[in-house]
């Protein structure tokens, strides 16, 4: 399942999956409990696909994050705890995004991104990740 499926619904922890169109807004699982909850268009709600991580050249799609944690630690789950201290969060999010800006990106959004790449993780939702064009290019670097 790609990301844009997946979504943020402020107030509400954990990610939820989108299942269903509705008249005044959609059904969506959550990916903590499995419940489903009905959305309207009220709710603020965040695309994971959407979402962006500030450095200091660009802004980062937050998949781009997801695949550098990804291959970090070998498809398990971030080796950081979301409650861990903030100096040691910091130093988990530069190893895998050297040049974050720490003015713009908060510990609290660390937190977030590594409750969410567990998240992902455990329900096995990772796989797509990797662009399309980038697998066409690494299979061509092969066969030279």
């Amino acid at each position: 399942m790609s990301l844009d499926k997946v979504i943020s619904i402020s107030g509400k922890p954990g990610l939820y999956k989108l299942v269903t169109q509705t008249r005044g807004g959609f059904v969506a699982e959550s990916l903590l409990d499995s419940k489903r909850v009905s959305v309207s268009v009220q709710n603020n709600v965040s695309m994971l696909s959407e979402i962006a991580i500030y450095t200091l050249a660009e802004e980062v799609p937050l998949k781009e994050v997801f695949q550098k944690i990804k291959e970090k630690e070998n498809g398990e789950p971030a080796s950081v705890k979301p409650k861990d201290s903030k100096d040691k969060l910091e130093e988990y999010f530069f190893e895998v995004l050297p040049d974050y800006d720490e003015d713009r990106v908060y510990p609290s959004d660390i937190k977030k991104v590594i409750q969410w790449y567990n998240l992902l993780q455990k329900h096995n939702m990772l796989e797509g990740l990797t662009d399309d064009e980038n697998t066409v290019t690494e299979a061509s670097d092969e066969e030279e």
